[in-house]
């Protein structure tokens, strides 16, 4: 039977369209010294104040039970919210994994005491978490992880390592992805996900510098370190499929489709009232998509917010996602350098977002992987 896409039209409703209004007038207020080319990294701005304004404003964890510090908010408050600061070019990264996924990780698998040590300091903006899959000899094969961990008493014994996380150097915990028993009938079996203090003794850290000189990602070096059995997450054995269902809301969000967007943004008011008409019909073109993507993101975002799974979905947007968010920086650099109306930061944002956007289709799985896993589903592999 053909698999059955899950992409109904989302509506916002008029609370979370007020809501909105409210972030801009917060953003106008805190934003005002940021360059444009620092705005131009979006989730990758990592400034820990800001991300404690946040918390104090009740805009990390809004989805979450009180009891948890969070402020049971509906899903499209949050919507709002991240795509507001994204948009903005606000720096979200310290807080940004915590959010997105490791909380409601914690949330759904989590035992009651890791859910109490650390979702309300998510929520306050002061804990920050990141994500352990990728290693060296794995690549893009995620079932192919070495890491183990072997039992102990009270808990677990790590070794392995893990590459390509971003947000390390700066996260105080990991979810990790490792293998707690051999692979059985499948190589899936076998995986579990344990939360890694990243001070705990055995734990080393290095940047890994990129070809614009920052260090988003890192790698990680576990030798015997011990986790405890209440940081265990889910259920053991149970990992892949932890993981997969985590990976919807790493690839559905508005950060899809927005990483470019200061860009373009940029490059259409600078064209505004212009006379190049292939200009225009091109923007027209690219604003076409974005809006054709933000309407699947939604629907997304909404499917998860109800309980579903909607992995294939998530996967489609971030493959269109990704590719729009490319394409972005290549149309402002066919006109960055022609006789347009526009401030001269536009090209120092096209420059930027050039060398950067590569690692668009890289990020929280490959072209490649993406489109094997919607084939799969629709019966085409």
């Amino acid at each position: 039977m053909p698999y059955q896409f899950k992409l109904d039209p989302v509506v916002l409703p008029p609370e979370s369209e007020d809501l909105r209004c409210e972030v801009r007038e917060f953003l106008d207020q805190h934003l005002t010294a940021a360059s444009p080319v620092e705005r131009c990294r979006t989730w990758f701005g990592f400034d820990p104040q800001f991300s404690r304004k946040l918390g104090e404003r009740g805009w990390i964890g809004m989805t979450w039970p009180k009891r948890y510090g969070g402020h049971e908010r509906p899903a499209s408050d949050r919507y709002v919210v991240i795509e507001e600061m994204l948009a903005a070019g606000a720096p979200v990264a310290a807080h940004w994994i915590a959010d997105r996924q490791s909380g409601p990780v914690l949330l759904e698998y989590g035992t009651d005491t890791a859910r109490e040590i650390f979702l309300p300091g998510m929520a306050k903006g002061e804990i920050f978490f990141c994500i352990g899959m990728s290693e060296p000899q794995a690549g893009s094969d995620l079932a192919a992880i070495q890491t183990s961990a072997v039992r102990s008493d009270g808990g677990w014994i790590v070794n392995g390592s893990k590459l390509w996380t971003t947000g390390v150097m700066e996260a105080h915990q990991m979810i990790a992805l490792v293998r707690t028993s051999p692979a059985g009938v499948s190589r899936h079996d076998g995986l579990s996900q344990l939360i890694i203090d990243l001070s705990t003794a055995g734990v080393s850290r290095r940047p890994i510098r990129d070809h614009q000189g920052e260090e988003h990602f890192g790698e990680v070096h576990l030798q015997d370190v011990f986790v405890s059995d209440a940081m265990v997450v889910g259920e053991l054995g149970n990992g892949w499929a932890q993981v997969n269902a985590e990976l919807a809301y790493e690839r559905s969000g508005p950060e899809r489709y927005l990483s470019s967007y200061r860009v373009f943004e940029e490059l259409a008011a600078s064209a505004r009232g212009g006379e190049d008409v292939v200009l225009t019909v091109a923007i027209g073109e690219m604003m076409a998509r974005l809006w054709a993507l933000r309407q699947m993101s939604l629907s997304v975002a909404d499917g998860v917010a109800r309980g579903m799974n909607p992995v294939v979905e998530a996967a489609i947007v971030k493959d269109l996602g990704a590719t729009l968010e490319q394409d972005m920086p290549m149309l402002a650099q066919i006109y960055a350098n022609q006789p347009l109306a526009c401030p001269s930061s536009l090209n120092a944002m096209t420059d930027y977002l050039l060398r950067f956007s590569p690692i668009f289709s890289l990020r929280g799985g490959t072209r490649e992987i993406l489109r094997g896993i919607i084939a799969r589903e629709m019966g085409l592999r």
